[in-house]
Order: structure tokens, then C-alpha cells, then sequence
């Protein structure tokens, strides 16, 4: 049995100053050795430097051919977190599957998992992991991935799984035999927000009679119809991942243009027209640092300081320097005519001051500075009618961009208007989190609202909170109407499955006047995740986009990933709106599996 090589990299600005408090990449090393086939063969800290993080990664895995790296920190939000940034370009293929597995294990665990980033894929033959920076994290990552990764590994390095593949299906099968799938349906979602999914079968999907039996009118029953009469088969076609998304993008044209003052609220913004400096950065010769402006063919030695330039708004044009003479000068101050250079505080020496002592007569300098030295020349960072920023960028939080209009005497922007979203749970069992009150029987707290919202405010989205609407046809369409007259986007989640309180689609249908376009999709779990079209509420204007999420956390979650956020970012105007890249199988943080004896489900 071939012993598994492994690496592991700590990412982190703190522990590559102390390594001593390092603690994630201990613990890592901890768990992996615990395991009978890993062995840690190489360890290092480094840190939150792209090209740091790259070369090491690369060494890694060309040079010494490790079977798996592992790397704990720089996932998250930071501004210096840039694990994703850095280890994303060197892969080959991205394993958006295991990617999903972590996550799906560590969003049951805490809402907060949300906020990582993290990424997995394969270069060369060396599968390369990405955890969080924390122990806790780091074990509850690794033991969701680490039965699997020999299998992993083994195919990555051109292996056939064959055994593995035996194992899973109960022992070898002669070629072109099939099996049978069990007859119990998948009940994703409604408003289950806490049952577990069963994947049998060591995670091949299982495929049912009402899968492929799909009725071809797509309209649901009435809302009045007794449960007795209800539909046995659901009447929306189960529809591939990729042809669910592409229906949602399809149906997405960017909001319109609006003028925006340049302020904290144009983040997540996207610019419409190219932004054009009307201001130079700087706008006057400006000292890089505290000392002394000098001219710089006059040399070290002892001069008059006949000026003094101090960083302030000034009516009068800046003092003029004449050879033999010198200006003290401060950070940001005008650099005064003539004068060619300044000579840094440290390199100087006072030899006379004033009788009082309040004032520098004499000063030796005592460095050669070289013509132009710590002063920024008029435009030197911008010049008049430089284009700063393109059309279709983003105003990010953490990219400068506000800055940079603020500093270039632009007032206003034109940029798309930033959609809103709302989200509404559903359901007579569902309550608020933080009520207060001890749960009933049957009761259950309501997390999706505020994880989905966690997700957007991350995402840089504005978002209108619906609250929750019970199991009654009427609150249920007051409530989704409420919501359509705010919002871009509603977001649901519960009711969308086919239990005989499952109402979303039919008050869709036959109160809203919407079009669905899928109902089901061939994914697990999210299998009912629904797309509809809603008239505006006040006509010929864009229709309103009506997202019905399974009730499921992690239903709920996965489908608003893969869905609702490149959405969001489409209608906002982003260019690149797939997230995080625009292909759609880089988007997926789910694990495919296709099988084809089971006529390829994703299963996630």
C-alpha cells in the first residue's frame, strides 16, 4: 500500500514573524499523521504573499511530486487573505466536489463557514487543499475529506479506482449490467430544515419512476384541491444543472444607469462609463517625507534655513529656494521653487538654532541625494484627463477604488443600479432564532433567512429582510406580493417540494401570473429548487426574478451559491458574473458524479 506524501503550509502574516504560534499547522500535521497512509514529508510558514504561497506550492508539487498539500489560513475575508488568489491560477483542474464536501459539513456546524473561500484542485499529479486558518476548522475539513482522498489521489495520478468502484457497488458486475434503484423518493426541502440526506449506494445517486415520468403540462393543481386528489408525480421536467443555470442567466438583463455621489455607498457598484481624472494626484510638488528641501547640486554641508514648508492649504505660492539655502519641510508640504531634492530628518544634524530656541537657523546635511529624490512631481500618480477607472468595474470595499475617485475631484459616477434582494422562510413550524421563547413541539428556529443573509451582505448586496410567512395561501401571496413590489429578487425557502402544504408554485402560478421555468432539477440536494418570472408590479419594466430554495440549510445554501448570488451579480451588471469565475464548472461547489446507470445526476 503506497504511503501518501503530504505537505503542509501554514498561511499567515503572524505565525511567519513567530512561527512558535503557529496552531493550525500543528494540528494539521497531527491529523493527517494519525491517519495509517499519510505521512507529513514537509512543513513551512509562509506569509499572506501570493507569490510566497506560489512558489512553495509549486515546489511542492513539481520539484518533490507530493501526493496531496494541504494549506490552513488566507481564506477568509481579511484584506491580506489571498490563499484563494494565489493557489487558484497554478491548478489545472479544479475538484469543485471536494470543495463542496467541506463545506457542506462545516455549514452544519456554523453559518460562519459561509465566509471561506476556500478552493481545491489537481496540479500535475498533486491534489492541492485549501483549509482555514484555525484548528477547529482545520479538523472539521479534514475528517469530512480524508477516507476519500487515497481514492482521489489515485485517480489523479492515472489510476482507474476499479477496486474502489467494486466496493461501492456491492463487487464486481459484468460489463453493461445496471443497477436497480430504490423506489423511496427524495424529499428535498418543503420545510424540513434540519433532516439529513442519505447518500447509498457510497454516493452514487439512485434515480426514481417520477423522475422520468414528468408530466408534460407544466401546471400545478388548485390551490383549493383536497389532498386526496393530489398529485402523485410532480408536473415540472427534471432538468440538468447546467440548463437550470443557463435558464436563470437567460432570463437576466442588467438594470439600468444611474448617477451616484462618490461615497461608502457605491461599494459593490459597477461602473457604467469610464471614470476620467479632472484633478492631478498630487496637484502641487509635494515632499515624500519629513526634513529638508535642498537643491542637490549644492551637496552635504551646512546651510541657512531660510523657509519652512508645513502640509496646509495656502493661498500663496510655496517659498523659492536659491543655491547655499534650505527649506524645512514636512510631509505633504510644498516642495518650494527651486529646490530639487529632500534630505530626510535623520540625515541631518542642527547646528544653530535661534537665540529663544524656537526656531532652526543653521542645519548640517549630511547625505547626497540625487535629483528628484522623495518628492512627488504634479500628476505623478495621476494626470489630468487620465482614465482611472473602466467601464464595468466594480467599487469593491477593499480594492482602493473610492479612494481614487475621491482623490480626482470626481463628484459623481455612473454606474448600474444595485439590485435588492428579499428572502422570505416559509412555513407554520418555522419561528425566528432569536425569539426569545423555548421551541414547541414540532417548532423549529429559522436559519436560512440569516445565513442567505449573511451571504449576501458578504457578497456586497442590499437586501430587504421578509420575515416569515406561514402555511396559508393568502399570507403566503400578501407576503410574496410585499416582497416583488421592493425587491429585484425574492428569495424563498420551504414549500417547493410536493407535500400537500407545499404551496409556492401553485400562488405562482394562479395568483402572481409567473412563469416557471424549472421546477426540479437533477441535483442533490436542491433537487426542487424553483425559477419564476413574476410581471412587475407596475408593468412594462423588467419582471421580477422569484427563487424558490428547498428548506433545507444546506439545500437552502448550496442553491443560493449556485444560483441566486451570480443572479444578483448579473442584474447588478457584473461582467464576470459567475461566481467566482465565469465558467460554469468552476462555479459549482458541488461534486459531480456521473452515472450513467443512474442517467447522471449531480449529486452534491
Amino acid at each position: 500500500m503506497t504511503t501518501l506524501r503530504v505537505g503542509v503550509l501554514t498561511i499567515s502574516d503572524t505565525a511567519s514573524l513567530d512561527p512558535v504560534s503557529d496552531t493550525s499547522g500543528p494540528s494539521l500535521c497531527r491529523l493527517v499523521e494519525a491517519e495509517p497512509r499519510y505521512k507529513v514529508e514537509t512543513t513551512a510558514i509562509v506569509a499572506d504573499d501570493i507569490k510566497a504561497i506560489q512558489k512553495t506550492v509549486t515546489h511542492w508539487c513539481d520539484d518533490l511530486d507530493l501526493h496531496l498539500v494541504l494549506t490552513t489560513g488566507g481564506t477568509g475575508f481579511g484584506v491580506r487573505d489571498c490563499t484563494p488568489e494565489a493557489i487558484l491560477p497554478l491548478l489545472e483542474r479544479q475538484t469543485p466536489g471536494i470543495s463542496h464536501l467541506i463545506f457542506a459539513k462545516s455549514i452544519q456546524i456554523t453559518p460562519f463557514a459561509a465566509l471561506s473561500r476556500a478552493i481545491s484542485g489537481i496540479r500535475g499529479q498533486t491534489l492541492v487543499l485549501t483549509f482555514p486558518g484555525s484548528p477547529k476548522a482545520v479538523k472539521e475539513n479534514f475528517e469530512a475529506v480524508a477516507k476519500m482522498l487515497p481514492h482521489a489521489i489515485d485517480l489523479a495520478r492515472g489510476g482507474t479506482g476499479k477496486k474502489v468502484h467494486e466496493k461501492m457497488q456491492g463487487g464486481a458486475r459484468p460489463s453493461g449490467a445496471t443497477t436497480t434503484a430504490p423506489a423511496s423518493e427524495e424529499k428535498d426541502g418543503s420545510h424540513n430544515h434540519h433532516h439529513g440526506h442519505g447518500h447509498g449506494h457510497g454516493g452514487h445517486t439512485c434515480f426514481h419512476h417520477s423522475d422520468r415520468e414528468a408530466r408534460s403540462d407544466p401546471v400545478s393543481l388548485g390551490l383549493g384541491t383536497p389532498v386526496s386528489r393530489r398529485l402523485r408525480k410532480s408536473p415540472y421536467p427534471l432538468i440538468a444543472m447546467d440548463q437550470a443555470l443557463a435558464s436563470v442567466m437567460d432570463k437576466i438583463t442588467p438594470l439600468s444607469s444611474v448617477e451616484r455621489p462618490v461615497n461608502e455607498a457605491l461599494i459593490g457598484s459597477v461602473l457604467d462609463e469610464d471614470v476620467i481624472a479632472v484633478e492631478a494626484v498630487p496637484g502641487y510638488r509635494a515632499a515624500i517625507l519629513d526634513g529638508y528641501a535642498v537643491i542637490d547640486t549644492d551637496g552635504p554641508g551646512e546651510y541657512p534655513v531660510t523657509a519652512v514648508s508645513i502640509a496646509t492649504a495656502s493661498d500663496g505660492t510655496p517659498a523659492k529656494l536659491l543655491p547655499g539655502q534650505i527649506a524645512r519641510i514636512t510631509t505633504g508640504g510644498a516642495v518650494p521653487e527651486g529646490a530639487t531634492a529632500v534630505v530626510m530628518v535623520e540625515d541631518t544634524l542642527l547646528v544653530k538654532s535661534s537665540d529663544d530656541g524656537t526656531k532652526e537657523e543653521v542645519v548640517e546635511i549630511r547625505a547626497k541625494v540625487r535629483n528628484g529624490e522623495a518628492i512627488r512631481e504634479i500628476g505623478s500618480d495621476v494626470k489630468i484627463g487620465q482614465t482611472v477607472l473602466k467601464k464595468g468595474q466594480v467599487i469593491s470595499a477593499v480594492g482602493g477604488e473610492i479612494g481614487v475617485l475621491a482623490s480626482i475631484g470626481v463628484g459623481k459616477v455612473v454606474v448600474k443600479q444595485r439590485p435588492v434582494v428579499g428572502f422570505l422562510s416559509t412555513g407554520n413550524e418555522v419561528v425566528n432564532h432569536d425569539n426569545g421563547q423555548s421551541l414547541k413541539m414540532g417548532q423549529i428556529r429559522d436559519s436560512n433567512r440569516p445565513t442567505l443573509i449573511a451571504a449576501t451582505k458578504a457578497a456586497g448586496f442590499d437586501y430587504l429582510d421578509l420575515g416569515i410567512a406561514p402555511d396559508s395561501p393568502e399570507d403566503l401571496e400578501a407576503a410574496m406580493k410585499n416582497g416583488m413590489d421592493k425587491c429585484d429578487i425574492v428569495v424563498t425557502t420551504g414549500g417547493v417540494s410536493m407535500g400537500e402544504m407545499d404551496l409556492l408554485k401553485p400562488i405562482l402560478e394562479q395568483k402572481l401570473g409567473a412563469t416557471i421555468h424549472f421546477g426540479r432539477i437533477m441535483m442533490k440536494p436542491g433537487k426542487p429548487t424553483t425559477f419564476a418570472t413574476v410581471p412587475h408590479p407596475k408593468g412594462g419594466q423588467q419582471p421580477r426574478l422569484m427563487f424558490g430554495l428547498p428548506g433545507n440549510p444546506v439545500s437552502a445554501t448550496v442553491t443560493f451559491h449556485l444560483f441566486v448570488l451570480p443572479a444578483l451579480r448579473k442584474l447588478a451588471g457584473y461582467e464576470k458574473y459567475m461566481w467566482p469565475s465565469s465558467r460554469p464548472r468552476s462555479l459549482m461547489i458541488s461534486a459531480w458524479t456521473r452515472d450513467q446507470s443512474t442517467s447522471g445526476r449531480s449529486s452534491l
